[in-house]
């Protein structure tokens, strides 16, 4: 291991004048277009509400059994609610984890023959009766999260020279947040994988994340090695995903990325927020400056990972993906599909 080339950017230079302001996005840039991660300070978020989310989401962990699986995602076509651990994959390999999906509410779609696949994904979550709280806490945290999301898109659009409504655009309606709260229980040392998420890319546009105080173990590829990206209290540490490297072709990286399971007798709370444009909405490759077009790298051609530009189709390869139970259970058709093509 080295040190770590994940850079640490102060949001609240955006309300500190001009100068300070380009200053972030020069920074935001470079940031993402070098290494595609960055821990995010200065984001306004309350201590309050933090401690709130990790207080309820270790609330939910501590249930029994009978009460977390009363949401079990096994019982949703539309991959929401609890999945028990060990129920998820990366790359076909087991994460030693156990989550909540939470996306938006919304009624259920019943799919015609000229629907799109991907429409299965709409759906009602899942809450569990016995903490009413966690409800309210995920709500709040994903409409915090959803406007910081749109506030580094509008960085990101400004520092690219690109017309900002050109990202801002496509999140106007319905946009596809998808929250995750998840428990990494610790593994001893001789476990034969220490797997807590398996090294990928994320699916979609842009990744928010929260992890508990203090807690290690997220690594990102850099440069031709494994790098930890070093705890920074109350930061969010922020990705970009396939969609926006495929926006801007290549100029900006989706970075591979894994998370190592914590050690013996301890345990690690994280809180993903995806930020995404509904799932109908096709990505549009971004009118960025030519200073910067003219470096772009290209979207890594990859046929056992294919980017399409429709933002639904790539989450519902990424679900079928991940859990292949669920997708067994309520779409035995389109998983077949999947794993011909």
């Amino acid at each position: 291991m080295t040190d770590s080339p994940v850079p640490v950017l102060d949001m609240s230079l955006l309300d500190a004048g001009p100068e300070a302001a380009e200053r972030f996005r020069v920074d935001l840039r470079r940031a993402t277009h070098e290494v595609g991660f960055f821990s995010l300070v200065g984001h306004g978020i309350p201590d309050d509400l933090q401690e709130r989310l990790l207080e309820t989401s270790r609330a939910f962990f501590a249930l029994p059994d009978e009460d977390k699986l009363e949401i079990e995602n096994l019982t949703s076509p539309h991959f929401r609610g609890y999945a028990r651990l060990g129920g998820e994959l990366t790359q076909g390999k087991v994460d030693w984890r156990e989550q909540i999906d939470i996306g938006p509410g919304r009624e259920p779609i019943e799919r015609g023959p000229d629907d799109p696949a991907y429409v299965v994904l709409e759906g009602p979550n899942l809450w569990p009766s016995a903490l009413p709280g966690l409800r309210t806490v995920v709500e709040e945290w994903s409409e915090t999260l959803t406007a910081i999301g749109r506030r580094l898109l509008e960085a990101w659009a400004d520092a690219l020279g690109a017309p900002a409504e050109s990202l801002l655009d496509l999140f106007a309606d319905d946009p596809q947040t998808h929250v995750k709260i998840v428990r990494y229980p610790g593994v001893p040392d001789d476990a034969p994988s220490r797997q807590g998420v398996g090294k990928h890319k994320d699916a979609g546009v842009l990744t928010l994340l929260w992890i508990e105080p203090g807690a290690g173990g997220l690594q990102v590829e850099y440069e031709g090695r494994w790098h930890d990206v070093p705890p920074v209290d109350g930061a969010l540490i922020v990705n970009i995903g396939e969609l926006l490297e495929w926006a801007t072709d290549g100029y900006l990286r989706a970075t591979v990325h894994r998370v190592i399971a914590p050690a013996e007798g301890t345990e690690r709370i994280s809180v993903p927020l995806f930020f995404n444009p509904a799932l109908a909405v096709q990505m549009p490759r971004l009118d960025i400056a030519e200073e910067y077009r003219s470096t772009s790298r290209g979207v890594e051609d990859d046929p056992d990972n294919v980017i399409h530009g429709t933002y639904g189709e790539n989450q519902l390869k990424s679900r079928l993906r991940a859990h292949p139970d669920v997708a067994a259970i309520h779409h035995p058709e389109l998983l077949e599909q999947s794993r011909q093509g």
